[in-house]
């Protein structure tokens, strides 16, 4: 009897705590079934527990119920591990509205974290969220969370499928969390969360939670439950090209229903659209890994109070954001994964009876999905390479430094050294990286498996498109929803409810702004840091002798205008050949809005620089063909001589995508300018245009003017028909 009578009192008050959290003036709300089984776990049980449910179930109820119960019974505060900006932010407001005082440590509010140290030492935090990088960020690791640890209530992490590297969206600071989990004092409760977690990342995620667990319940309660979501109404609109896309998204946008989310799959895509369909009359907002903190806020903002049509977003915006009201999610293109579709649709839906969620694939998803899939885990030969440089040193090497000495680019290489140090091969401290010294294997069957795995969602997604079964019972099959059955909402369930009629004016519109040529090149204006360890004496800021000008491009390679025109030309498959007429022309009309434009050379233009006086082609070792008489046509068109090519040297190192350090090294070692080029600039009265097949480190580009500059050339200006970006 005393142990029902506990129970039915802890009912009562985990129900009221809901009813504060969610506003109901009431007190009526009840937690679902599954809701309070989690909690009585954590609370009364103290145990470790795994949620899979479907996004809009109400997760965050479950750890925001349990903390107010844990602390009233004089638990420490909670901390949730959470991967994105957005959600906190929500989940700040949403424990206010239950009188939980939510606080935040992540990269965008540094200037708040010793306060924040400081309100956690004095008790006055009930909820620390975190973002799993400060895990492994030496200070926070080394002083703050050993004394989290040891008061921490209770433990959540959010989005718990990043744990697994089975699953799609693995992050290696999420495994981190297997330290914190071994130093929890015995009894703190801990509850995982996720929608995104077929069987086997479930059952993986289910036994990392049994980190350090002791006693009869260290076995994870795992409560899953179907991810059927009843509000959301599937559909797939194949269209002819981008500009039917575009022109069918500015004319539908409005009979959309309420506000939602344009996800993209580039930046570049992101910034197109917004600007075009901004153009057509539609108020909407840019979201993406570029976008500035405090505009990412704005546009938050903007679309929980409506304010905005649509947030038009990259898989930035991901699962983080919580709008109760959002009506509507459309994909210009297809993620590579099915269970990535469904968690970013998972958006739309959460508070209302009905919300449309349609996906437009586009021509250019594969080359996409493949330019992702190169940055997967390094071969065994880089990593070794890694470990030798690491542990020869007799200090710690920050990842500027030891950069030049790895053939890596940054970001790579970070995520390298972290599975490293999570495998226990390095260690991150103050300074940078250093090696433990520990045996170290290369894994070379499960990096396999994790890459075939990536084909076969890609290949599920193609699928997903072509399927005349539901939709919604292909997504929950793909996360092994055993109660996956027809939606009878779907268009292949119920009909199609949208046509792919696009207006004349709107394509037309499109076909214009996509057609629209002309990308700005920035100059690199510092060399790397440490050219010294290579043997390059390059350092600082690139003198302005030295220095390239400012160049164009035709498009970049990730936008869907040019882009997709570019992408078949300059692919690794592709037949060298002639430049063909179309890109030519193209290329001359950026050639003539270059000259008109500030800084240009048309006569009369204010701060007009002097015209160019001749052409130079960089000698191309896998396009010489499409290089050469991409030059001849810049030469014949402007009247201009072409002057000669910079050329490799005999052993130049075969091309190579690498780090900036790296890149460097081998451009300086094989650029050169023949004698008779070099006769050509002596006394050069003018700018030289410089002419290559594509860019995206810079560094050709960079190298290349710095040797023009100093055999004569007054400013060299950068053309190219693509940047990588």
């Amino acid at each position: 009897m005393d142990q029902h009578h506990d129970t039915t009192e802890l009912r009562s008050e985990a129900d009221a705590v809901l009813a504060r959290l969610v506003g109901d003036p009431t007190g009526r709300a009840r937690l679902r079934e599954d809701q309070w089984r989690a909690v009585e776990a954590l609370v009364a049980h103290r145990r470790r527990a795994l949620v899979v449910q479907r996004t809009g179930w109400g997760k965050s109820a479950v750890y925001f119920v349990a903390t107010s119960l844990l602390r009233a019974r004089g638990s420490g505060p909670t901390v949730i591990v959470s991967p994105l900006l957005a959600l906190m932010r929500n989940q700040v407001d949403s424990a206010a509205r239950a009188g939980i005082h939510a606080r935040t440590i992540n990269s965008a509010n540094q200037e708040d974290w010793e306060t924040v140290q400081a309100e956690i030492a004095a008790g006055a935090v009930d909820v620390l969220l975190v973002s799993p990088e400060r895990l492994n960020n030496p200070d926070f690791r080394d002083h703050v969370l050993p004394a989290l640890a040891a008061t921490t209530g209770l433990l959540v992490v959010d989005e718990a499928h990043c744990i697994s590297d089975w699953g799609h969206d693995f992050r290696p600071d999420y495994r981190r969390l297997r330290t914190m989990l071994q130093e929890l004092p015995a009894g703190v409760p801990v509850l995982a969360t996720t929608a995104t977690a077929n069987a086997r990342v479930t059952a993986d995620v289910a036994e990392q939670l049994g980190t350090g667990a002791v006693g009869a319940d260290s076995d994870a309660l795992v409560l899953r439950g179907p991810l059927d979501r009843e509000s959301l109404s599937l559909s797939v609109l194949e269209l002819p090209d981008a500009a039917h896309r575009l022109a069918w998204l500015a004319d539908r946008l409005d009979d959309l229903p309420g506000s939602g989310i344009v996800y993209t799959l580039t930046v570049a895509a992101a910034e197109e659209v917004t600007a075009f369909l901004r153009r057509r009359g539609h108020t909407v907002a840019s979201y993406t890994g570029k976008t500035e903190n405090a505009d990412r806020q704005q546009a938050e903002d903007d679309l929980l109070h409506n304010k905005v049509k649509a947030l038009i977003a990259t898989s930035a915006l991901g699962m983080g954001f919580d709008k109760p009201d959002l009506g509507f999610v459309v994909h210009l293109g297809s993620p590579s994964s099915p269970i990535a579709y469904y968690q970013q649709v998972g958006r739309a839906g959460r508070g209302v009876d009905h919300a449309e969620v349609l996906l437009l694939p586009g021509q250019e998803d594969a080359a996409i999905w493949s330019y992702f899939a190169s940055l997967a885990f390094p071969p065994e030969e880089t990593v070794r390479r890694t470990l030798d440089v690491l542990g020869a040193s007799e200090r710690p090497l920050s990842l500027p430094a030891l950069e030049p000495l790895v053939e890596l680019r940054r970001s790579r290489l970070e995520t390298m050294l972290k599975v490293l140090d999570v495998d226990g091969a390095v260690h991150r401290v103050k300074g940078g990286w250093i090696a433990t010294g520990r045996p170290w294997s290369y894994d070379a069957e499960r990096y396999a498996w994790v890459a075939r795995q990536r084909e076969a969602e890609q290949q599920a997604m193609r699928a997903y498109a072509a399927t005349d079964g539901c939709r919604m019972e292909f997504l929950r099959r793909q996360l092994d929803d055993e109660e996956a059955a027809p939606c009878g909402r779907c268009d292949n369930c119920a009909g199609a409810r949208f046509t792919a009629d696009a207006s004349t004016g709107s394509v037309d519109a499109a076909r214009s702004n996509l057609a629209r040529a002309g990308v700005e090149v920035e100059p690199r204006k510092m060399w790397p840091t440490g050219m010294a360890a290579v043997g390059v004496d390059l350092k600082g800021r690139i003198p302005a002798s030295e220095l390239s000008g400012e160049g164009r491009a035709l498009g970049r390679l990730s936008d869907i205008g040019w882009g997709n025109r570019l992408r078949p030309l300059l692919s690794p498959q592709a037949a060298d050949g002639p430049v063909p007429d179309d890109v030519a022309r193209a290329v001359v009309e950026v050639l003539a809005d270059w000259a008109k434009g500030p800084g240009g050379w048309a006569p009369g233009v204010e701060r007009a620089q002097p015209r160019p006086v001749g052409v130079v082609t960089v000698a191309s070792r896998s396009r010489p063909r499409l290089v050469g008489s991409l030059g001849a046509r810049i030469s014949e068109v402007g009247r201009l001589p072409l002057l000669g090519a910079v050329e490799f040297t005999q052993d130049a190192p075969p091309p190579h995508r690498s780090n900036s350090a790296q890149r460097l090294k081998a451009l300086h070692d094989s650029l050169t300018v023949p004698p008779e080029l070099a006769s050509a600039l002596a006394g050069a009265p003018g700018p030289v245009l410089l002419v290559d097949d594509w860019t995206e480190t810079g560094w050709t580009l960079a190298v290349a003017a710095r040797l023009l500059r100093r055999a004569g050339a007054p400013a060299v200006l950068p053309l190219v028909l693509a940047v990588q970006a």
